[in-house]
């Protein structure tokens, strides 16, 4: 029995994805943690791509048990839709995926707020999705969400609706100036998502632990990456949950004791969406390379990520944050044909060099990389299957992140495919 996590460990983007869907076959239950519909998982099989945004990418597998977790919101319409996208390629969803019905729901009018507030904020925008994720959140610590198990109760959901529903439109009226809503038309789409997502619904925190003590294998997954994390982010450009591994337990009903271990995923180089601080970044050309060699568009948005070289700072933060003992690299494919790779050894900031990541903005934004550079291996690593079969020099990368980071790399990712991963003995 194990149960295990898989974090991102930068700014999410790090292919956890392909990395769950790699290792799922190995266990019996995988569990989404937090988040919501901003993230986008994409997976390649063969030549099919899953691009899934709240059901775990265990569903691939047909034996894996897939669950939703009490962290995560849920916006009904992005479910039904991804439900309904799945059986229509042919996977069974019926009796294999789970809903907590504590987690929290997105309504209508928390989408609207997110993002009237950001157009209100301009240039100072946070680079939110727009899918009503953080407003969700908000209401949630306000004590004013509304949860799966609220649809239970007619009376009582359309008490808690109107309510919300007379804050938000005095808040929508009033300063964004725009069209209140009605709350009889949410209260009839809403009920009809009861019923259609009744048959997924169960109390998550007695299905888990009651799968440890029979001893299933159990994998928790989060979404968006570490330094994202609401409370370990670059504050306040960051998402509204915990993807660290503090927010898996939290987010699925288990104790701390039950974990076994902690896999962190990174890119061989490191890419950011949306706002904030981003010490490595590159503009121009070399950003504009690596953006193109890796695809770097947002799965949910389709939002140029912005990209910058691998760095050990964060790494190291990430590391540390979240306890990981080993961690995935993806993505190296990407850096084949550089003749150099610089790395991010360290920070200098305000005239002094920095020995750990910094967690106040101020001082990350005055941060200036330190670099080494490394020489590349100019040759495809596409087609590579063992780790004695790499490039010289991708090794010699490979072994010069451990060292700075003092932290193995158990697989190398080197395309999006399933087959195109090394795994690494030790």
């Amino acid at each position: 029995m194990s149960v295990d996590i898989i974090v991102g460990t930068q700014w999410g983007d790090e292919g956890k994805g392909k990395i769950v869907d790699l290792l799922s076959s190995k266990y019996h239950i995988v569990a989404r943690y937090q988040g919501g519909a901003n993230a986008g998982h994409t997976v390649k099989v063969r030549d099919k791509i899953y691009v899934l945004h709240l059901i775990p990418s265990g569903i691939l597998h047909p034996n894996v048990i897939c669950i939703i977790g009490n962290g995560v919101v849920i916006d009904p319409v992005a479910l039904i839709e991804e439900i309904k996208w799945l059986e229509k390629e042919g996977i069974k969803v019926d009796q294999r995926l789970f809903i907590s019905q504590n987690a929290h729901l997105i309504m209508p009018y928390h989408k609207i707020m997110d993002q009237m507030s950001e157009e209100s904020k301009g240039a100072d925008r946070i680079g939110t999705t727009g899918r009503g994720i953080g407003p969700a959140y908000v209401d949630k610590v306000n004590r004013r969400g509304i949860r799966i198990v609220d649809l239970l109760d007619r009376v009582g959901f359309e008490k808690k609706l109107r309510a919300n529903v007379e804050e938000k439109n005095a808040i929508i009226e009033r300063i964004y100036r725009k069209s209140p809503l009605a709350v009889e038309e949410i209260v009839e789409e809403y009920l009809r998502f009861d019923i259609a997502i009744d048959k997924y619904i169960k109390d998550v925190s007695v299905y888990m632990n009651d799968a440890i003590e029979n001893r299933k294998n159990i994998l928790l997954e989060g979404a968006q990456g570490t330094v994202l994390d609401v409370d370990h982010g670059t504050y306040p450009y960051v998402t509204s949950s915990n993807p660290s591994v503090g927010g898996a337990c939290i987010g699925v009903g288990i104790g701390p004791t039950k974990i076994s271990s902690v896999l962190g995923v990174m890119k061989a180089y490191v890419t950011r969406v949306g706002e904030g601080p981003f010490p490595t970044e590159l503009e121009g050309e070399e950003g504009e390379y690596l953006r193109g060699q890796g695809n770097e568009y947002g799965a949910t948005t389709g939002r140029p990520r912005r990209c910058g070289w691998f760095d050990a700072m964060v790494a190291r933060y990430s590391i540390r944050v979240n306890g990981i003992d080993s961690l995935a690299m993806t993505k190296l494919d990407v850096l084949d044909k550089l003749p150099q790779i610089k790395v991010c050894v360290g920070y200098q900031a305000n005239g002094r060099v920095l020995s750990q990541f910094p967690t106040d903005i101020r001082t990350l934004i005055s941060c200036e990389p330190i670099y080494e550079e490394i020489d590349g291996w100019q040759e495809s690593t596409s087609e590579i299957r063992e780790w004695e079969n790499l490039p010289e020099n991708a090794k010699n990368y490979i072994h010069f992140l451990e060292k700075l980071i003092k932290t193995p790399f158990k697989i190398i990712s080197v395309g999006s495919k399933r087959l195109q991963t090394i795994f690494r003995d030790f």
